[in-house]
């Protein structure tokens, strides 16, 4: 069966990536707020060695993002801006176990479902917002 133009059009403009994803906002939000708060990755990274040091060999992100908030008056400001958003953990786990390769694994991955949704053209949710 031979595609429509229209089809055609559409999987052109998704290969050219014209269309965003909600994967596509969210890592242009998380990557902001990786050049803004650099400290949250430090912790990031220190909190995950620390486990891996006491001989876990594997983590929840979820803890690492928890002991940041808790210990830590790190990120936002709270007010305006969450301390650390859970949309970013995806991201954190996998740019660790990319940069540190022999730990590949140490963090627990699903398939990105946002990958296969449209952008939703929001701004980022903010405490302000609740």
């Amino acid at each position: 069966m031979e595609m429509t133009a229209e089809q055609r059009e559409n999987t052109t403009r998704i290969l050219e990536k014209e269309i965003k994803t909600r994967h596509d906002e969210l890592r242009e939000q998380v990557t902001e707020y990786h050049r803004n708060h650099p400290e949250v990755w430090e912790l990031f990274v220190r909190f995950s060695f620390e486990m891996i040091n006491r001989g876990f060999q594997h983590y929840s992100v979820s803890g690492i993002f928890e002991r940041i908030r808790w210990e830590m008056d790190c990120g936002g400001d709270g007010i305006s801006e969450f301390k650390i958003g859970n949309n970013y953990k995806p991201f954190y786990a996998r740019r660790f176990m990319k940069v540190y390769p022999e730990h590949d694994g140490f963090f627990r991955l699903r398939y990105q479902t946002t990958m296969d949704k449209p952008a939703l053209n929001l701004r980022e949710f903010s405490p302000l917002d609740v």
